[in-house]
């Protein structure tokens, strides 16, 4: 389930920018790179300043490392999908209804996992994602 929301995150991610266009200001004021002189997609890997590359990585270690492992903070399995957060009007408590919502957000997870490695492939084979 996490590497599906990642995967769902990711895929928005890559399009959005596109669409919408970018956060006005610095990246990195230092060294004077605004958000708009970043490229999309794999172009970027290259743009984005080392310390930005180190805040990336320790994020996910934070991400990591306070999900639990799969663990509650008793000691006990979780239930798949539970992170403990109960969105607004998605949150209910009958099962089926429950079993039905995570077995459809594991679909859109696959989906968007194979969805995210196609533009990466198109993206590295042809330079552009779409």
């Amino acid at each position: 389930i996490k590497h599906g929301r990642v995967a769902m995150l990711a895929t928005m991610g890559y399009i959005t920018p596109e669409l919408t266009g970018k956060f006005p200001g610095y990246l990195s004021p230092s060294m004077g790179l605004k958000f708009s002189d970043i490229p999309n997609g794999l172009a970027a890997i290259s743009k984005v300043p080392g310390a930005g590359w180190v805040q990336i990585v320790l994020y996910a270690l934070f991400c990591e490392s306070t999900g639990g492992f799969g663990y509650n903070s008793d000691g006990q399995m979780s239930d798949p999908g539970n992170c403990g957060w109960r969105p607004p009007l998605l949150a209910t408590e009958d099962k089926d209804l429950r079993r039905k919502r995570l077995n459809a957000e594991l679909a859109n997870g696959r989906l968007a996992m194979m969805a995210i490695i196609g533009m990466f492939f198109q993206d590295g084979l042809t330079g552009s994602a779409w």
